[in-house]
This record gives C-alpha cells, structure tokens and sequence, in this order.
C-alpha cells in the first residue's frame, strides 16, 4: 500500500490468482479507482451502496479477508488481504489490507455516502451452513461412541482428533462470519486481520 500526505490518494494492490494479473485500487478525494489488466473504473463513493466484510479461507490460506463493494454503475469490487506471491505461496497482507480498509470507511463517512455496512455471510447460507457443521459434528460424535461400545479405541480417536480440527476451523468460521451490519467508524475487528 501507499500513501500520499495529508489525505492524498491510498492505493493497496494483491494478485488474486497466480496466473492473473495484478488488482490495484486507490482512494482519491471522491471515489475509488481500479484497475486490472484488461479494465479500470472509477465509482464515486456517493454511488456505493454496499459493503461486506467477510472471513473467507481459501486454497493454502485459511487467514483471509474479503471486503466486497457494490455501486451503481460498477461491477462488484472485491478487495482480498492475501496475494499470490508463487506458486505455492500466498503473501498476507495484514497491515496494507486493514490500513486501507480503514481508510475506504473513513473516506466514506466523510463524503457522506450512506452504504448498507454488512459483515459475514449472506443469512440463508450462514444459518444453513451452521445446520449443517451442526449435523455433521453429531454425527460424527455417534460414531466415535460406536467405535466406543465396539471396542475401536484407536477408530475413535481418530475420529476425536477429525471432530477436535473439524469443530475449531468451523466455529471460528461461524463466529467470525455471523451475519449483522456495522458502523463505518467500529469496524468488527473478527473481520479485520490483526497486524
């Protein structure tokens, strides 16, 4: 990311694929360029109307964040805190991502734009999935008791240490990705990676 004095342009760039060619975004007085490769645009912040912070693990990296940014006249901006860096390693983004990210919301609010602030998942399928990590860690707890009674005791804890990994990745997914909204100066710090 970089900065230029006294409220000047913030730019942060990732790679969102090892192939694909840079993304860049600046912040400018009133709006928020990009640029790809291939297209560039520019949305007024006055013409955004929302934006989701979200976790998104994904590939090799399971400390990653996604803010989203929909405007009119725009096609949906994501702004991802990991890069591609080769081709098997991803670079995290911490600091750059957070910094930037701060600064979009702080811009915001002082062009007065009114944006919908909405963190996590879309409901249906937060409230879908955790039905499902639900279903899925009873069962898997019956079947470590199966293995119990039948005597498995090597089988069940195999399944205790699946249930011990399953159950931490999914419940730090499900409580960093509940769905509600936020103010632009309280950003969730669960959807922000610490630097």
């Amino acid at each position: 990311m970089s900065t230029e004095p006294a409220g000047g342009a913030v730019t942060y760039t990732y790679r969102p694929s090892l192939a694909g060619s840079p993304r860049e975004f600046t912040l400018t007085g009133n709006a928020i360029e990009w640029r790809t490769a291939r297209q560039s645009g520019s949305v007024k912040f006055a013409q955004v109307r929302f934006v989701r912070l979200t976790h998104r693990p994904a590939n090799m990296q399971s400390y990653r964040f996604v803010t989203e940014i929909w405007a009119d006249g725009a096609p949906k901006l994501q702004i991802v805190s990991t890069s591609w860096k080769s081709m098997f390693e991803q670079e995290r983004l911490d600091r750059p991502y957070s910094a930037f990210v701060a600064e979009l919301h702080r811009r915001l609010a002082q062009a007065g734009a009114t944006p919908q602030f909405i963190r996590g998942s879309n409901p249906l399928i937060y409230w879908a999935g955790a039905a499902v990590f639900a279903a899925v860690v009873l069962c898997l707890l019956g079947l470590s008791v199966r293995a119990i009674q039948a005597g498995a005791i090597g089988g069940m804890l195999f399944i205790a240490a699946f249930i011990a990994m399953f159950g931490w990745h999914g419940v730090n997914f499900l409580r960093r990705n509940r769905p509600g909204t936020y103010s632009p100066d309280a950003l969730p710090d669960l959807l922000l990676p610490k630097p």
